[in-house]
Protein backbone atom coordinates (compact mmCIF):
# COMPACT_ATOMS: atom_id res chain seq x y z
CA UNK A 1 0.00 0.00 0.00
CA UNK A 2 2.75 2.42 0.91
CA UNK A 3 4.53 1.66 -2.37
CA UNK A 4 1.33 2.43 -4.31
CA UNK A 5 0.88 5.72 -2.48
CA UNK A 6 4.50 6.62 -3.16
CA UNK A 7 4.05 5.79 -6.84
CA UNK A 8 1.22 8.31 -7.19
CA UNK A 9 2.69 10.95 -4.88
CA UNK A 10 3.35 14.28 -6.52
CA UNK A 11 0.93 13.60 -9.38
CA UNK A 12 -2.64 14.77 -8.89
CA UNK A 13 -5.81 15.77 -10.75
CA UNK A 14 -4.31 19.17 -11.56
CA UNK A 15 -1.43 17.49 -13.38
CA UNK A 16 -3.88 15.28 -15.26
CA UNK A 17 -5.77 18.39 -16.37
CA UNK A 18 -2.52 20.00 -17.52
CA UNK A 19 -1.78 16.93 -19.64
CA UNK A 20 -5.32 17.04 -21.07
CA UNK A 21 -4.80 20.67 -22.12
CA UNK A 22 -1.49 19.71 -23.72
CA UNK A 23 -3.24 16.86 -25.55
CA UNK A 24 -5.68 19.42 -26.94
CA UNK A 25 -2.75 21.44 -28.26
CA UNK A 26 -1.36 18.30 -29.88
CA UNK A 27 -4.74 17.64 -31.48
CA UNK A 28 -4.96 21.21 -32.81
CA UNK A 29 -1.46 21.11 -34.30
CA UNK A 30 -2.08 17.72 -35.87
CA UNK A 31 -5.54 18.54 -37.24
CA UNK A 32 -4.43 21.80 -38.86
CA UNK A 33 -1.25 20.25 -40.27
CA UNK A 34 -3.00 17.18 -41.64
CA UNK A 35 -5.88 19.16 -43.14
CA UNK A 36 -3.71 21.74 -44.86
CA UNK A 37 -1.03 19.25 -45.83
CA UNK A 38 -3.59 16.89 -47.34
CA UNK A 39 -5.12 19.54 -49.59
CA UNK A 40 -1.72 20.81 -50.77
CA UNK A 41 -0.38 17.26 -51.08
CA UNK A 42 -3.26 16.14 -53.32
CA UNK A 43 -2.65 19.17 -55.52
CA UNK A 44 1.06 18.41 -55.83
CA UNK A 45 0.33 14.72 -56.36
CA UNK A 46 -1.96 15.63 -59.24
CA UNK A 47 0.74 17.85 -60.80
CA UNK A 48 3.37 15.13 -60.47
CA UNK A 49 1.11 12.48 -61.98
CA UNK A 50 -0.16 14.54 -64.90
CA UNK A 51 2.74 16.78 -65.86
CA UNK A 52 6.19 15.89 -67.15
CA UNK A 53 7.52 19.44 -67.36
CA UNK A 54 10.53 20.83 -65.54
CA UNK A 55 8.28 22.43 -62.93
CA UNK A 56 6.89 19.05 -61.91
CA UNK A 57 10.42 17.64 -61.67
CA UNK A 58 11.43 20.56 -59.46
CA UNK A 59 8.41 20.08 -57.21
CA UNK A 60 9.18 16.39 -56.99
CA UNK A 61 12.76 17.13 -55.95
CA UNK A 62 11.62 19.57 -53.25
CA UNK A 63 9.06 17.10 -51.89
CA UNK A 64 11.68 14.36 -51.84
CA UNK A 65 13.91 16.66 -49.82
CA UNK A 66 11.18 17.22 -47.23
CA UNK A 67 10.54 13.48 -47.02
CA UNK A 68 14.24 12.70 -46.64
CA UNK A 69 15.35 15.31 -44.09
CA UNK A 70 14.47 14.36 -40.48
CA UNK A 71 11.47 16.32 -39.27
CA UNK A 72 13.21 17.57 -36.14
CA UNK A 73 15.88 19.23 -38.31
CA UNK A 74 13.20 20.87 -40.43
CA UNK A 75 11.45 22.22 -37.35
CA UNK A 76 14.58 23.75 -35.84
CA UNK A 77 15.93 24.99 -39.18
CA UNK A 78 12.81 26.72 -40.46
CA UNK A 79 11.76 28.08 -37.07
CA UNK A 80 15.13 29.82 -36.77
CA UNK A 81 14.90 30.89 -40.41
CA UNK A 82 11.59 32.62 -39.65
CA UNK A 83 13.33 34.61 -36.91
CA UNK A 84 16.32 35.43 -39.12
CA UNK A 85 14.16 36.93 -41.87
CA UNK A 86 12.13 38.88 -39.32
CA UNK A 87 8.87 36.91 -39.34
CA UNK A 88 7.25 36.90 -35.91
CA UNK A 89 5.92 33.33 -35.94
CA UNK A 90 4.84 31.64 -32.72
CA UNK A 91 6.06 28.12 -31.97
CA UNK A 92 2.49 26.89 -32.47
CA UNK A 93 2.13 28.45 -35.93
CA UNK A 94 5.65 27.43 -36.92
CA UNK A 95 4.86 23.86 -35.93
CA UNK A 96 1.63 23.89 -37.94
CA UNK A 97 3.34 25.31 -41.03
CA UNK A 98 6.35 23.01 -40.97
CA UNK A 99 4.32 19.92 -40.12
CA UNK A 100 1.84 20.89 -42.84
CA UNK A 101 4.59 21.11 -45.44
CA UNK A 102 6.02 17.80 -44.27
CA UNK A 103 2.56 16.23 -44.46
CA UNK A 104 2.01 17.60 -47.97
CA UNK A 105 5.23 15.93 -49.12
CA UNK A 106 4.05 12.57 -47.78
CA UNK A 107 0.50 12.96 -49.10
CA UNK A 108 1.78 14.02 -52.54
CA UNK A 109 3.49 10.67 -52.95
CA UNK A 110 0.37 8.82 -51.79
CA UNK A 111 -1.97 10.87 -53.99
CA UNK A 112 0.28 10.46 -57.00
CA UNK A 113 0.16 6.71 -56.63
CA UNK A 114 -3.62 6.76 -56.33
CA UNK A 115 -4.14 8.95 -59.39
CA UNK A 116 -1.74 6.90 -61.49
CA UNK A 117 -3.52 3.70 -60.43
CA UNK A 118 -6.57 4.73 -62.45
CA UNK A 119 -5.89 3.27 -65.88
CA UNK A 120 -6.22 4.97 -69.24
CA UNK A 121 -9.34 2.95 -70.24
CA UNK A 122 -11.34 4.42 -67.36
CA UNK A 123 -10.23 7.91 -68.27
CA UNK A 124 -11.15 7.36 -71.88
CA UNK A 125 -14.54 6.05 -70.79
CA UNK A 126 -15.16 9.28 -68.96
CA UNK A 127 -14.10 11.37 -71.94
CA UNK A 128 -16.30 9.26 -74.24
CA UNK A 129 -19.28 10.25 -72.10
CA UNK A 130 -18.61 13.88 -72.93
CA UNK A 131 -16.79 14.79 -69.73
CA UNK A 132 -14.07 17.38 -69.91
CA UNK A 133 -10.61 16.70 -68.51
CA UNK A 134 -11.38 18.29 -65.15
CA UNK A 135 -14.80 16.62 -64.97
CA UNK A 136 -13.12 13.26 -65.62
CA UNK A 137 -10.61 13.97 -62.87
CA UNK A 138 -13.31 15.07 -60.45
CA UNK A 139 -15.89 12.34 -61.10
CA UNK A 140 -13.72 9.39 -62.15
CA UNK A 141 -10.02 9.61 -61.35
CA UNK A 142 -9.96 11.32 -57.97
CA UNK A 143 -12.81 9.35 -56.34
CA UNK A 144 -11.38 6.00 -57.46
CA UNK A 145 -7.69 6.80 -57.04
CA UNK A 146 -7.89 8.56 -53.69
CA UNK A 147 -10.20 5.94 -52.26
CA UNK A 148 -7.67 3.27 -53.24
CA UNK A 149 -4.91 4.95 -51.24
CA UNK A 150 -7.10 5.97 -48.30
CA UNK A 151 -5.44 3.42 -45.95
CA UNK A 152 -2.05 4.90 -46.82
CA UNK A 153 -3.35 8.39 -46.04
CA UNK A 154 -4.59 7.16 -42.66
CA UNK A 155 -1.10 5.86 -41.96
CA UNK A 156 0.33 9.28 -42.86
CA UNK A 157 -2.19 11.04 -40.60
CA UNK A 158 -1.42 8.80 -37.63
CA UNK A 159 2.29 9.24 -38.24
CA UNK A 160 1.96 13.03 -38.28
CA UNK A 161 -0.09 12.91 -35.08
CA UNK A 162 2.78 11.12 -33.36
CA UNK A 163 5.42 13.26 -35.04
CA UNK A 164 3.73 16.37 -33.61
CA UNK A 165 5.59 15.49 -30.40
CA UNK A 166 8.71 16.91 -32.08
CA UNK A 167 7.17 20.39 -31.94
CA UNK A 168 8.28 20.30 -28.31
CA UNK A 169 11.76 21.34 -29.50
CA UNK A 170 10.26 24.73 -30.42
CA UNK A 171 9.02 25.25 -26.87
CA UNK A 172 5.29 24.94 -27.53
CA UNK A 173 3.46 23.24 -24.63
CA UNK A 174 2.20 20.20 -26.50
CA UNK A 175 1.79 16.81 -24.87
CA UNK A 176 5.38 15.58 -24.88
CA UNK A 177 6.90 18.85 -23.64
CA UNK A 178 4.39 19.17 -20.82
CA UNK A 179 4.98 15.54 -19.89
CA UNK A 180 8.72 16.16 -19.69
CA UNK A 181 8.13 19.22 -17.51
CA UNK A 182 5.87 17.21 -15.20
CA UNK A 183 8.48 14.46 -14.95
CA UNK A 184 11.03 17.04 -13.81
CA UNK A 185 8.64 18.36 -11.16
CA UNK A 186 7.01 15.16 -9.92
CA UNK A 187 9.92 12.73 -10.42
CA UNK A 188 7.38 10.17 -11.64
CA UNK A 189 8.55 9.34 -15.20
CA UNK A 190 6.71 6.02 -15.54
CA UNK A 191 3.38 7.40 -14.40
CA UNK A 192 3.57 10.62 -16.41
CA UNK A 193 4.68 8.86 -19.60
CA UNK A 194 1.97 6.23 -19.15
CA UNK A 195 -0.69 8.92 -18.90
CA UNK A 196 0.78 10.80 -21.88
CA UNK A 197 0.81 7.56 -23.86
CA UNK A 198 -2.84 7.00 -22.95
CA UNK A 199 -3.68 10.45 -24.33
CA UNK A 200 -1.85 9.69 -27.59
CA UNK A 201 -3.79 6.43 -27.82
CA UNK A 202 -7.06 8.26 -27.17
CA UNK A 203 -6.26 10.65 -30.04
CA UNK A 204 -5.13 7.96 -32.49
CA UNK A 205 -7.52 5.09 -31.86
CA UNK A 206 -10.74 6.85 -33.02
CA UNK A 207 -9.02 7.81 -36.30
CA UNK A 208 -7.94 4.26 -37.06
CA UNK A 209 -11.32 2.81 -36.10
CA UNK A 210 -13.31 5.33 -38.12
CA UNK A 211 -11.01 4.74 -41.10
CA UNK A 212 -11.63 1.00 -40.83
CA UNK A 213 -15.37 1.69 -40.70
CA UNK A 214 -15.19 3.76 -43.88
CA UNK A 215 -13.21 1.06 -45.68
CA UNK A 216 -15.80 -1.58 -44.78
CA UNK A 217 -18.60 0.75 -45.87
CA UNK A 218 -16.97 1.39 -49.26
CA UNK A 219 -16.36 -2.31 -49.84
CA UNK A 220 -19.94 -3.29 -49.06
Amino acid sequence: MNDSIAFFSGFGPKDLWILAQAAWQTLLISALSISGGTVVGIFFGWILSESKVVGAITIGFILDAFRSIPLIIQLVLFYNLFNVIGLAVSPFMAGVIILGVYTSALVASVARGGIESVGTPMRRAGRSLGLSYFQTMRHVVWPIGLRAVFPSWVGVALGVLKDSALVSVLGHPELLKVARDLITRTQQPLLVLAVAGAFYFALSFPISRYAAHLERKWQS
